[in-house]
C-alpha cells in the first residue's frame, strides 16, 4: 500500500502550495487513478515519492514504512515508477534499457541471472516491445519509447507501481491495452497508482480516483462517485455532460463547446 498522508509542498517562489495537505491511500489489488487539471499537483506526488522534492509537511508511506527512511536500493525493490519525463543520458539497445529494472536486485557488477532474464524477457512481451529488443532507444517514436519505459517498470517486479501519464504519446489500441495491463496487474495483487489525464479511460478501467484541485483531494471514491458534472465543471473550470457508457456503464466525460461570438 502507497499512503500519502498530510503532504505539503511548496516549490522556491510559488505563491501557493503545489500541495497542501493531501492525504489519501492507494492500496494493494486495485488501480486508483490521480486526476486533475494542469498544475494540480498530481507529478508533485510522483516527485514526493522518489525523494526529488522537499517536503514542508506530511510523508510518504509504502508498507507502512516512511519513504525517506528507506534506503534507495529497498525503496527500487519495493515500488516502480514511470515518471513523466525521462531520458536517458547516452542511447542504449532497448534490451539493456528494459534490463535497468533489474539493477535493484543485482549485486554491484553482477552478471544477470537466469531470473534476471525472464523478468526482462516478460517485461518485454507485456508492454508489447518484444520486436523493437534490439533497436537504440533514440531510434523510438513517442509512443514506442513510452512503452519501452512501462517494460523497464515492470522488469522491476515490485509490488507497486506507479505512473505518471503512461499513455502519453500512445495511440488509442496501445492506450487500451496500457490500461488493460493495469487492471490485469492489480488483479493480480499489484499496487497500481496512476496519473492520468485520460478521464474517460480512468473511468472504465480504475477501482478508485483521487481528483486534486490546488493541492487538495476535493473527491475521492469509485469513477461513478467522483465523476460528476458539477464536479468535474468546477474543478476543470469547462462545461462538460457526463454520460454512461452503453457498453460498460462506466461515466463518460463529454466536454462542450463554449458559445463564441461570430468573428467578422
Amino acid at each position: 500500500m502507497i499512503r500519502f498522508d498530510n503532504l505539503r509542498v511548496r516549490y522556491p517562489g510559488a505563491t501557493r502550495e503545489a500541495l497542501g495537505g493531501a492525504t489519501f491511500a492507494a492500496e494493494r489489488g486495485a488501480v486508483t487513478a490521480v486526476v486533475g487539471p494542469n498544475g494540480s499537483g498530481k507529478s508533485t506526488l510522483v516527485r514526493a515519492l522518489l525523494g526529488r522534492i522537499s517536503l514542508d509537511g506530511g510523508s510518504v508511506v509504502i508498507d507502512g514504512e516512511r519513504t525517506v527512511d528507506l534506503p534507495r536500493d529497498r525503496l527500487a525493490r519495493m515500488v516502480a515508477v514511470v515518471a513523466q519525463r525521462e531520458e536517458p543520458a547516452f542511447p542504449l539497445a532497448v534490451r539493456d534499457y528494459v534490463s535497468l529494472g533489474r539493477f535493484p536486485w543485482q549485486g554491484a557488477w553482477a552478471p544477470p541471472t537466469a531470473a534476471d532474464r525472464a523478468a526482462v524477457a516478460h517485461a518485454l512481451a507485456s508492454a508489447d516491445v518484444e520486436l523493437l529488443a534490439s533497436r537504440r532507444t533514440d531510434t523510438l517514436s513517442g509512443g514506442e519509447w513510452q512503452r519501452v519505459r512501462i517494460a523497464r517498470a515492470l522488469a522491476q517486479a515490485t509490488d507497486a507501481i506507479v505512473l505518471d501519464e503512461p499513455t502519453a504519446f500512445l495511440d488509442i489500441a496501445h492506450e487500451m491495452a496500457c490500461f488493460e495491463l493495469l487492471a490485469a496487474l492489480a488483479r493480480a495483487g499489484r499496487c497500481v497508482l496512476v496519473v492520468s489525464h485520460q478521464l474517460n479511460l480512468v473511468a472504465r478501467f480504475t477501482d478508485r480516483v483521487v481528483l486534486l484541485s490546488q493541492g487538495m483531494v476535493v473527491a475521492e471514491g469509485a469513477p461513478v462517485e467522483v465523476m460528476r458534472g458539477d464536479t468535474l465543471e468546477r474543478v476543470y473550470e469547462w462545461p462538460l455532460v457526463v454520460s454512461r457508457d452503453p457498453a460498460v456503464g462506466a461515466p463518460t466525460l463529454v466536454p462542450l463547446r463554449k458559445p463564441h461570438p461570430p468573428i467578422l
